[in-house]
């Protein structure tokens, strides 16, 4: 069974920690809030100038003037504070965040991420993405195993303009679990009744398995 976006953002709220500061791209990612267990402290960060940020509000709660950095509109949990541009850059580029989850267009085996641009599409721009990437040290991208042609997302080499070289650590995907090391991607995780045959023929980089590959729980 391939996972919907929700249950690719179930599983990675699984890596949140008690204590974590955690940033949310763009996409997928956005969804990881409404996931993270009740018994762990959590502090999320948007780009855009807000730490505190709470799951998505209920239709009919929505307040035009909370959003995030992908301009949804976003609760605010109690104690949670809003600042400029500046001082959120600040935060990502002074390290202070614990793990940045993003969407991607294209990883590469060696941990290579291409997630803002598609030549000959408009675009406004990379955004803080590249600070992100740049400065993080835990860096998870939930993504689709394949683009809307069925060709593989996890490449050899990246082919679309790089955001970061050799930053992303771990993928979720709808198909499964893996992390970058080695110059390759080693499988962790399948989805439930997704084989490893499915995930390999999935995979146009190097895929390393090793013993049996345990399902998903989510």
């Amino acid at each position: 069974m391939s996972l919907s976006k929700e249950q690719i953002a179930q599983r990675i709220a699984k890596e949140v920690k008690d204590g974590y500061y955690v940033n949310l791209g763009i996409g997928i990612p956005t969804l990881v809030a409404n996931f993270v267990r009740d018994d762990i402290d959590v502090e999320f960060q948007s780009e855009n100038g807000i730490l505190g940020m709470g799951p998505f509000p209920f239709e009919g709660e929505e307040d035009p003037d909370l959003i995030n950095a992908g301009k949804q509109t976003i609760t605010a949990l109690p104690g949670a504070s809003f600042f400029d541009s500046a001082l959120s850059f600040s935060m990502i580029r002074g390290q202070h965040v614990d793990l940045t989850i993003l969407g991607s267009m294209e990883v590469a085996q060696n941990g290579n991420i291409a997630n803002w641009k598609i030549p000959g599409k408009m675009v406004k721009g990379m955004g803080g993405a590249m600070d992100l990437v740049a400065s993080a040290e835990n860096i998870i991208v939930a993504m689709m195993h394949t683009n809307r042609a069925g060709a593989s997302k996890l490449l050899k080499e990246c082919t679309l303009p790089l955001t970061g070289v050799e930053c992303v650590r771990k993928i979720v995907t709808n198909l499964a679990v893996l992390e970058v090391k080695d110059n390759a991607f080693h499988l962790l995780e399948r989805a439930p009744g997704v084989s490893v045959e499915e995930i390999k023929e999935a995979t146009e980089g190097d895929l390393v398995v090793t013993g049996e590959i345990p399902e998903m729980k989510l």
